[in-house]
């Protein structure tokens, strides 16, 4: 009786809550996808179930390919995104040891400004950026996106490695120290490989903004062949009242392919990363 009582409440308390959530947040992908298989006229037919497949094909996916120019898109995402984000890791690792192991003057204050620089809105920024690139005249270059994503990827990735640096013990680079290694030699020999968790947490996290990123990929790069997955998919798949509902649910299914990649091999270290500044070792 006890053990049947102790399943029920498992049952109300954990499994059902956990099954609509899962089913809350796995229906958009389904949905995507199969929309993506369905012929053009079963998406307009009545008679046939919304929730289910009736006749596969994957049209949706050739006209992408061969009606549009998404393998540029797709190159053109894949390499921004991680050019910026292997730029911005390698300038927040700098500036999160810094504030985490140096103490100068104000250092305090630039940990708490770094921070709320990321909280500065991208439609405030775009304006002065506009005018920066246009000087430069790179618009429509990766050159474009490039430089202007670490304006929102660093300020993040410098304080969440800041927190994760804190964790680490000093004693384990002073002795490294003692042995004759500089301070640069300790941070990549001693500090890097045990600041993998964190440094994989920022990295997912910067691949996934420059991956998603709409607003500055329109202005700085929205002509021709140059264009990133977001704005191509909006773009070129939406025209006037006619939207191509096939070929743009198969756009979001191949563009969300590589982030759900990331997180379902990388949540762990992900999670760690996040959370290793919350509590005190």
């Amino acid at each position: 009786m006890v053990g049947s009582e102790t399943l029920g409440k498992r049952v109300l308390g954990i499994y059902l809550p956990l099954a609509f959530f899962i089913f809350f947040l796995l229906f958009p992908f389904y949905w995507m996808s199969l929309v993506s298989f369905k012929p053009t006229n079963d998406l307009f037919e009545l008679k046939y179930n919304p929730f289910w497949l009736q006749t596969f094909t994957l049209e949706n996916y050739l006209y992408l390919f061969q009606n549009t120019d998404f393998s540029e898109w797709l190159k053109n995402t894949l390499i921004i995104s991680v050019v910026s984000t292997v730029l911005s890791l390698g300038c927040s690792i700098l500036i999160g040891y810094a504030l985490a192991r140096l103490r100068f003057p104000g250092s305090n204050f630039l940990g708490v400004g770094i921070f709320l620089a990321y909280l500065v809105p991208p439609t405030l920024l775009f304006i002065p950026l506009s005018q920066v690139i246009a000087k430069l005249n790179l618009y429509n270059t990766y050159w474009a996106l490039i430089l202007t994503y670490p304006t929102q990827l660093i300020p993040f990735a410098s304080w969440l490695l800041m927190g994760y640096f804190r964790t680490i013990p000093k004693e384990i680079e002073e002795c490294a120290m003692a042995d004759g290694c500089t301070r640069m030699q300790a941070l990549v020999k001693i500090i890097l490989p045990l600041s993998l968790p964190g440094m994989i947490s920022a990295g997912i996290f910067c691949f996934t903004l420059c991956w998603n990123e709409f607003l500055y990929a329109l202005i700085f790069m929205s002509s021709g062949p140059m264009k990133t997955i977001p704005v191509g998919t909006v773009s070129d798949l939406i025209k006037a009242d006619t939207l191509f509902w096939g070929a743009l649910m198969a756009s979001a299914v191949l563009g969300s392919f590589p982030i759900a990649f990331l997180y379902s091999f990388f949540v762990k270290y992900y999670v760690e990363g996040l959370t290793a500044g919350a509590v005190k070792r």
